[in-house]
C-alpha cells in the first residue's frame, strides 16, 4: 500500500494534463454488448468446466466489493456457471498478499483470476507472468494493453457517467431548495460563497484520475441543472474508512456544504450526513456503489454505481467459448453497465423525468459529460489534453516508465473522450469551480 500511495500521490502532483497509467493501440471496447439472452444461450452449449478464482479487496460489507460479489453471482446464474467454481479471496490488501492469493488460485485450478482493487494489479501481473496458461482481469487496471502479456486484461465501466447523473440529481435538489426560499443566504450564510455560490462537498479516496474524473462528473452534472455552485474536495487516503468518511462529511458540512458526494466505499459519509441533517443542517449525500437509504433515509438522493453483472456475464461467456477477451474493456449507460440507485424520498419534484432526459441522451450519444463548453480550467476552454498512457513508478521519487506507451489526444470534438485509450479513467484536469483540500483527513 505505501508503494502503491507513492505513486498514486506523487502522479498526482506532476500530472495535470497527462494520466498516470498506460494503454496500448487497442483501444478499450466500447460495442454494444450480448444482452442476457444471447449470453444465456451462448454459455449453455459451451464448456462449464471453467474455475475462476476471485480476490477481493474487501467483502460483503463493503460496497465496492459487495457490487462485485454480487454482479460475479448474478453473471454465473445468468451463463450457467457452478457457484462451486467460484473459489472466492476476501480482504485481500494491496500488497504482496495478493501474489499468494493468486499462485494459491492457480494452485486450485482456477483458468481465470480476478482482482478488483487498483492496487492488486502490480502483484497480479507478477503471477500472470509466471502462468501463461492462465488469465488474469485486474478491475480498474491501467497497463494490460502495454504488458506485454497476452493473458493479463483489464476492466473497468463508464462510472464517470452515472456519477454525472448523479450530480443531476443533486442539482435538481439544490434548485428546489434555493427556489423555495429554504436555502438562501440569511438562512444558512455559510452554505454561500462570497460570489453567491452554493457550497457541496465530495469525500474522495485518492487524488489520482478515476477519483479526479468522477468528482469532475458529479460536479459538472450539478451544474448542469443548478449552474452557481462550488465544490470542496477532501481526501482520506484509504478506499474504506468508515471513521474518516464520515470526518470528512462533517468538515464538509461544517464549512458550508449542502450536498455530500462520495468516491469513497463505506457509509460514513451518508451516515454523518444523516445525523447532521436529523440535528437541524440541511444537508444530503449522495453516494457510490450500494443504496445508502437504509443508512441514510432522508438524507440520501441517489447512489452511482456500476452494473458488474454486465461484464462478468461477457467475460465468463468469452472465457467458456475460448472467445478472446477484451485487453480493456469500458461500458456505460448504452449497454446498463452503469445505473443510480433508487431516489431517495426528499428528491426534488420532477427528478425522475430529469434523470431519464439525461440517461436517454448518455445512451444515444447527444450528452457528453466532459463537454469543453461546460467547463475551464485556469479561466480558460481547454482545447487540447495530451495524455500519456505510459504507467510510471514515483516510489523512489523520480518517475520511472515501467511500460511505456503513446501519448495521445483526449479531446475530440469539442469534448474530453473518456475511457476510451483505455478502460481505466485518465481525465486529471482540474476545472474551475472545485478545491482540493491540500491535506487528508487525518
Amino acid at each position: 500500500m505505501k508503494k502503491l500511495l507513492g505513486i498514486l500521490m506523487a502522479g498526482a502532483m506532476m500530472l495535470s494534463l497527462a494520466a498516470c497509467g498506460s494503454t496500448g493501440s487497442e483501444a478499450a471496447s466500447t460495442g454494444s454488448s450480448a444482452n442476457t439472452a444471447e449470453a444465456a444461450t451462448a454459455a449453455s452449449s459451451a464448456s462449464t468446466d471453467l474455475k475462476v478464482g476471485v480476490i477481493l479487496v474487501g467483502d460483503e460489507t463493503e460496497g465496492y466489493s459487495a457490487a462485485h460479489i454480487n454482479g460475479i453471482k448474478e453473471a454465473a446464474a445468468e451463463v450457467g456457471l457452478p457457484e462451486d467454481q467460484i473459489i472466492w479471496k476476501y480482504k485481500v490488501p494491496e500488497s504482496a498478499e495478493c501474489s499468494d492469493a493468486a499462485e494459491d488460485l492457480v494452485g486450485q485450478g482456477c483458468d481465470l483470476v480476478i482482482a478488483n482493487s487498483y492496487g492488486h494489479q502490480t502483484y497480479l501481473v507478477e503471477t500472470a507472468e509466471k502462468y501463461p496458461d492462465t488469465t488474469f482481469v485486474s478491475m480498474t487496471g491501467d497497463f494490460a494493453a502495454i504488458s506485454g502479456l497476452d493473458n493479463f486484461k483489464n476492466a473497468f465501466t463508464s462510472v464517470y457517467q452515472s456519477r454525472y447523473v448523479s450530480g443531476v440529481v443533486a442539482g435538481m435538489k439544490l434548485k428546489e431548495l434555493v427556489d423555495s426560499g429554504t436555502l438562501t443566504p440569511e438562512t444558512q450564510p455559510n452554505s454561500f460563497d462570497a460570489d453567491g455560490n452554493v457550497k457541496i462537498g465530495y469525500v474522495g479516496a485518492f487524488p489520482y484520475a478515476e477519483v479526479i474524473s468522477g468528482y469532475t462528473a458529479f460536479y459538472l452534472g450539478v451544474k448542469s441543472v443548478f449552474p452557481t455552485v462550488t465544490m470542496e474536495v477532501m481526501y482520506t487516503n484509504s478506499w474504506f474508512d468508515i471513521d474518516k468518511e464520515g470526518a470528512a462529511a462533517e468538515a464538509l458540512i461544517a464549512n458550508g456544504a449542502v450536498i455530500i458526494g462520495q468516491h469513497a466505499d463505506s457509509t460514513g459519509a451518508p451516515a454523518a450526513t444523516q445525523r447532521l441533517k436529523d440535528a437541524g443542517t440541511i444537508c444530503y449525500s449522495v453516494g457510490y456503489n450500494i443504496d445508502m437509504l437504509d443508512t441514510a433515509p432522508t438524507a440520501a438522493l441517489t447512489s452511482a454505481t456500476n452494473v458488474w453483472k454486465v461484464y462478468y456475464a461477457e467475460l465468463f461467456t468469452a472465457a467458456m467459448n475460448g472467445e478472446e477477451i477484451p485487453t480493456d474493456w469500458a461500458k456505460g449507460y448504452e449497454d446498463g453497465a452503469v445505473a443510480i440507485t433508487d431516489l431517495g424520498p426528499e428528491c426534488a419534484e420532477g427528478t425522475a423525468d430529469k434523470v431519464a432526459e439525461v440517461e436517454a441522451a448518455l445512451k444515444d450519444g447527444t450528452l457528453h459529460v466532459f463537454d469543453t463548453s461546460t467547463f475551464t480550467v485556469d479561466g480558460q476552454t481547454v482545447t487540447s489534453a495530451p495524455v500519456d498512457l505510459s504507467y510510471y513508478d514515483y516510489s523512489t521519487g523520480e518517475a520511472v516508465a515501467v511500460y511505456q506507451g503513446e501519448t495521445k489526444e483526449a479531446i475530440h470534438d469539442g469534448y474530453f473522450d473518456e475511457s476510451t485509450l483505455r478502460s481505466a479513467p485518465y481525465f486529471m484536469l482540474h476545472i474551475d469551480g472545485i478545491v482540493e483540500d491540500s491535506d487528508p483527513v487525518a
